[in-house]
């Protein structure tokens, strides 16, 4: 089931990886610019690409604050490209970057956690060989940018962990015609049996068309044709539709091609789409009209080798897996954005996903406890960080729901803190209306299609009586509850039991988790005992603490290295409980 490309849901033949060897150098004062290192050749320190400088991957492991790196790297520009539009791609480089060909600036881009694309066809002579130099600055400590789970001291702690800097996801380089295609939503319409397209172009030459042929396998399930201009729109009807859910994924394969007035082919992206409905009702959630009990895990996906990239493709299809294996349907994508590929094996294995952004570091709540910052920055440079996220994933059927914001509690000013809420939820909302939104995870709700709620109480009976608050259980009542309308009630986070089998060694000193249990079997019971009772709070699903160990926080359900602590079967008989609805 692996899976080629950078981005299989947009996918061109004959891209170019860019991953691989590179070479760096890091730039302590800041002072590369002022020296002319966009000019150079190559860096002194080999270092392996797409992975951060922090991480064993990348040859480095340099683990202390990287405040700004420069990289190099040759690029050969294919010959046959003469006379195409040159892009080149970056999945996610942390934080902002400058991009230089030969010396001369081709790009930039701020945020650390979104994909990005340069077109550098003006910089890149075909049949030629250049020079691509990119000047990175991370500064995790000055609360102005969104960093997630990365720790803002030296030494991780609690949970927060190792640092990013730099490029930490894919680069790749490809060739298309002026006349093509830079986007294409694919909204699925399961309702009807029908896929709405509304694709965006490079260009719009008068007579050019825009082709589309979805597949059922070998066979042509329907195909059409319209205009490839400015707002246009096509939908096709699909006869006998399959629908996309858990244990019956199905996919259909998409072509898109792009046709000049003489009818020629001058653009070809392979995709693949499924057909599904996802709702709220009745405090419930709704897949494809049937109600779904959501037995979530928290992935934070960070690796012991890579961090916040995966080893290679067969890691991250196999974190699905161990997440089903225990008795899980779906996932929060915690604090950070996940690979397209991760969600194209989601896509194909039927697992479901509320998609999240590493928020944590801004500078709006930030304030409260951490000084002066740059409000007008941070907020600036998270929306148009969010509007990339949702916009490359919202094709993926296995994306049920955003989460733009995570336990915003620490607020300076309320009325503030609602309207960045309420603003970031309809911009959400607007940019992909057929997903629910959940405003934050936890805490603080202003405008929200799901209460979610985080508690790590130990005692079953204290969590029961928490939940069973009345009408919904909330952190802070007296600011939350002007927006609780009858939504679903969903557990975001709870458990959080630490446990370290026999003759397993703490990653590091501060080995920490919201409670410790000292066996397996105390550790089961307990997890058994708080599922049981979210279960049977009348919630609509519900989110455990985690799926891994990760670095000093060990109370994931496997280990670090995705080893196991506890036998699959005994797992699944926690996280496979549903609750029976008839009761409610």
């Amino acid at each position: 089931m692996s899976c080629s490309h950078p981005n299989p849901q947009f996918a061109r033949p004959g891209f170019v990886s860019l991953n691989g060897l590179w070479s760096c150098r890091f730039d302590p004062g800041k002072s590369g610019a002022e020296r002319g290192w966009e000019k150079a050749a190559e860096f002194e320190t080999p270092i392996s690409v797409p992975f951060a400088p922090e991480s064993k991957l990348s040859g480095l492991g340099h683990t202390d604050f990287i405040e700004c790196i420069w990289y190099c790297r040759t690029l050969a520009i294919p010959a046959g490209w003469r006379g195409k539009t040159i892009l080149l791609h970056f999945g996610g480089v942390d934080y902002s970057c400058n991009i230089f060909i030969d010396g001369k600036k081709c790009g930039a881009h701020t945020g650390g956690a979104s994909p990005f694309t340069v077109d550098i066809t003006d910089f890149a002579e075909p049949g030629s060989e250049h020079v691509l130099v990119l000047e990175v600055h991370d500064e995790v400590r000055s609360h102005n940018q969104a960093l997630g789970k990365q720790c803002t001291v030296f030494a991780s702690r609690g949970c927060s962990y190792t640092r990013v800097t730099g490029i930490w996801s894919s680069v790749w380089m490809e060739c298309c015609a002026p006349l093509s295609l830079e986007e294409c939503r694919i909204i699925p319409d399961a309702e009807n049996g029908a896929f709405h397209f509304e694709p965006r172009f490079r260009s719009t030459p008068a007579g050019s068309r825009f082709r589309v042929t979805v597949r059922d396998g070998e066979k042509v399930a329907a195909a059409g044709e319209t205009c490839a201009a400015p707002g246009a729109l096509l939908t096709l009807a699909i006869p006998e539709p399959k629908l996309w859910a858990p244990g019956s994924p199905f996919l259909y394969d998409i072509l898109f091609e792009v046709l000049d007035a003489a009818g020629r082919v001058t653009d070809t992206v392979h995709s693949y789409a499924g057909l599904r409905t996802f709702r709220t009702e009745n405090g419930r959630f709704y897949l494809n009209g049937e109600p779904v009990f959501l037995r979530m895990v928290l992935d934070q996906g960070f690796y012991e080798e890579g961090l916040w990239t995966a080893p290679d493709d067969d890691a991250l299809e196999h974190d699905i897996r161990l997440a089903m294996q225990a008795g899980f349907n779906g996932a929060r994508l915690h604090q950070k954005v996940f690979d397209p590929r991760y969600h194209y094996y989601a896509d194909k294995l039927g697992f479901l996903t509320f998609s999240e952004f590493p928020d944590w570091g801004m500078g709006f709540w930030q304030h409260f406890t951490h000084g002066p910052c740059d409000v007008y920055r941070s907020f600036r440079d998270y929306f148009s960080q969010w509007r990339e996220v949702v916009t490359m994933l919202r094709n993926h059927p296995s994306i049920i729901g955003w989460t733009p914001f995570n336990e915003t509690h620490a607020y300076r000013d309320l009325g503030e803190h609602r309207r960045i809420l309420s603003d970031v939820y309809r911009l959400t909302r607007d940019l992909d209306p057929t997903r629910i939104v959940c405003d934050s995870s936890g805490y603080v709700h202003a405008e929200t299609d799901v209460w979610s709620v985080h508690t790590y109480a130990q005692d079953p009976a204290v969590l029961a009586e928490k939940l069973a608050t009345k009408p919904v259980y909330a952190a802070e009542p007296e600011t939350e509850l002007q927006a609780w309308h009858g939504q679903p009630f969903f557990v975001g986070e709870y458990g959080g039991v630490k446990y370290l089998p026999p003759g397993r060694e703490p990653w590091a000193g501060g080995s920490w988790g919201y409670s410790a249990a000292e066996t397996e079997e105390v550790t089961l019971e307990r997890m058994r005992e708080l599922t049981a009772t979210v279960v049977n709070s009348g919630a609509a699903g519900f989110c455990y603490t985690q799926l891994t160990d990760i670095e000093q926080e060990q109370n994931g359900v496997y280990c670090y290295d995705r080893s196991a602590k506890f036998p699959p079967e005994e797992l699944r008989k926690i996280f496979a409980m549903k609750p029976d609805w008839s009761k409610y």
